[in-house]
């Protein structure tokens, strides 16, 4: 079971980067709920052909932002409280993922690659944010 990510090898996003993305995006619409275990890093790892080291990676950056939790004998968990999502319940209103399928199904219509459609939003949001904070999906290393 890999909780519906898949990995491009072929991208400039690393792996790890496309596992971590993918895992705060399920948490963010509320497909991954809090208390919901995650698959264990050498299951998703096989799962994708990737190293655990890959996966591993990822889970530590999502632990550091408070979206994860790792118990010891219980496994990897979605965090109470997660951040991020509406009255820290993790999901996002109707309208909101209404407006993103609404996003992605005009660029692929207009031929956007989702590489570029990521950078466009992410540019869109990094204006007028002081440029001390990383922007959306910048790497904290």
């Amino acid at each position: 079971m890999n909780a519906g990510i898949s990995i491009d090898l072929r991208s400039a996003t690393p792996p790890y980067e496309q596992i971590r993305s993918q895992i705060s995006s399920l948490i963010a619409m509320g497909t991954l709920v809090p208390g919901g275990r995650l698959p264990t890093v050498r299951s998703l790892a096989a799962d994708l052909g990737i190293a655990a080291g890959t996966v591993a990676r990822a889970y530590k950056e999502l632990e550091a932002s408070g979206l994860i939790e790792s118990r010891r004998r219980r496994g990897t968990v979605v965090a109470f409280g997660t951040p991020g999502g509406t009255g820290g319940t993790g999901t996002v209103p109707e309208s909101v993922t209404g407006a993103v399928d609404l996003l992605i199904s005009t660029a692929r219509d207009a031929g956007l690659s989702d590489e570029l459609l990521l950078d466009l939003v992410r540019g869109k949001l990094g204006k007028g944010r002081p440029s001390t904070e990383p922007g959306l999906g910048q790497s904290r290393l």
